[in-house]
C-alpha cells in the first residue's frame, strides 16, 4: 500500500514511518520540519520538505496517488492556538481541507487522521469519556481539531472514501519534543536532567490519560482496514500531574524540585477515555504501563 504520512518527522508521526516501513508499505513523508526533525525520518521513506497548506503539494499527489494518507501534521500547542488562533485555523483546518481535496482528486482511498480526545471533548460531567460523548472544545487548537473532523466526515460521504479518525488522550514516549506544552513528561525529563525546577501549572491535581507511543502506532496500523469511524487511543487510567512528579521521583532516585504558576487558559482540568471501541473493533489495547513507558523514556532523553 502506498502511503503518505504527514509530519511524518515529527514525535508520532515519524514512528508509524517506521512501523509502517517494517510492514512493507511503501511510504512518502510530507513535513515543513517546523517541529519535526529530520533525525527521525526513516530512510527508506520518500521525503518531501512541503507545507500541506501549500496548492503547490498537488505535483506530489499527481506524481504518487496515494492509497491511503496518515495525517499528523498539525499545530499541537493550545497556548499558541490561544494567542494565534488564525495560525492554528491554518494549519489545522485549511491543511486538513486541502489533503482531503486532493486526496479525492487523485484517487485516495482512506484518510486516517490524529485528533485530540485530550481536548474535543471538553469538561465532561462523566469519566471515562466515550466517543459518543457531546464535543464541547474550549480553547481554538480544539475547535479545530472538531473541524476537522468533520470536514473529513462529510468529505467520506460525499466521495465515498474510508476514514478513520483516532482520538488521542495524551501520548507520550522517545522523540517529543520538549518545547511545546502537549509534552508534559518530555518536558519534566528535559527539565530534570538539565537540573531545573519542573513547573506545574495549576495545583497539579489535573488529570490526564497518558498512553505510550508505540501503542498508538499499533492503532495506526490497524487504522488502514477498519470501518470507517472515531475511535478513542488511550488507557482508560487517570493519573494527575503531581502523581507524575512521584513517578519521576521514583526512576531517578532524587527528590524532584518543582513550583506551582498560575493555570492556562484553555485546557481542561480532567480528562480520561473510554477506548472499549477500539478494543471491540480494532482489537486494539495499550500494553505499556506508565511507570516502564516513563522509564524508556526517560533512557531515551538521557
Amino acid at each position: 500500500m502506498k502511503i503518505l504520512v504527514t509530519g511524518g518527522c515529527g514525535f508520532i508521526g515519524s514512528h508509524i514511518v517506521d512501523r509502517y516501513v517494517d510492514e512493507s508499505h511503501d511510504v512518502v513523508v510530507i513535513d515543513n520540519l517546523s517541529t519535526g526533525d529530520i533525525k527521525n525520518l526513516n530512510p527508506q521513506a520518500t521525503f518531501y520538505e512541503e507545507d500541506i497548506c501549500d496548492e503547490t503539494i498537488e505535483k506530489i499527489f499527481q506524481q504518487e496517488k496515494f492509497d491511503t494518507i496518515n495525517h499528523h501534521a498539525a499545530q499541537i500547542n493550545v497556548r499558541t492556538s490561544v494567542d494565534d488562533p488564525r495560525f492554528d485555523a491554518r494549519v489545522n483546518i485549511i491543511g486538513t481541507v486541502n489533503l482531503l481535496t486532493l486526496g479525492v482528486k487523485y484517487g485516495m482511498q482512506r484518510f486516517v487522521f490524529a485528533s485530540s480526545g485530550g481536548a474535543i471533548y471538553g469538561e465532561p460531567d462523566r469519566f471515562p469519556i466515550t466517543e459518543d460523548f457531546p464535543l464541547n472544545p474550549l480553547s481554538p487548537y480544539a475547535v479545530a481539531k472538531m473541524a476537522a473532523e468533520k470536514y473529513i466526515r462529510a468529505f467520506a460521504k460525499m466521495y465515498a472514501f474510508h476514514y478513520t479518525i483516532l482520538r488521542y488522550s495524551n501520548v507520550y514516549g522517545p522523540r517529543q519534543i520538549s518545547k511545546s506544552e502537549a509534552g508534559v513528561i518530555s518536558i519534566f525529563i528535559n527539565q530534570i536532567l538539565d537540573n531545573k525546577e519542573c513547573i506545574v501549572f495549576g495545583d497539579g491535581h489535573q488529570v490526564r490519560d497518558y498512553v505510550y507511543v508505540h501503542d498508538v502506532v499499533e492503532a495506526n496500523v490497524r487504522a488502514l482496514n477498519c470501518r470507517s469511524d472515531m475511535y478513542n487511543i488511550g488507557t482508560g487510567v487517570a493519573t494527575s500531574v503531581n502523581d507524575l512528579v512521584d513517578i519521576l521521583s521514583d526512576i531517578t532516585n532524587k527528590k524532584i524540585e518543582h513550583r506551582h504558576d498560575t493555570p492556562r487558559p484553555g485546557e481542561v482540568f480532567k480528562n480520561v477515555l473510554d477506548c472499549s471501541k477500539a478494543a471491540s473493533v480494532l482489537q486494539w489495547k495499550p500494553t505499556t504501563p506508565l511507570r516502564q513507558g516513563i522509564h524508556t523514556t526517560f533512557e531515551y532523553f538521557q
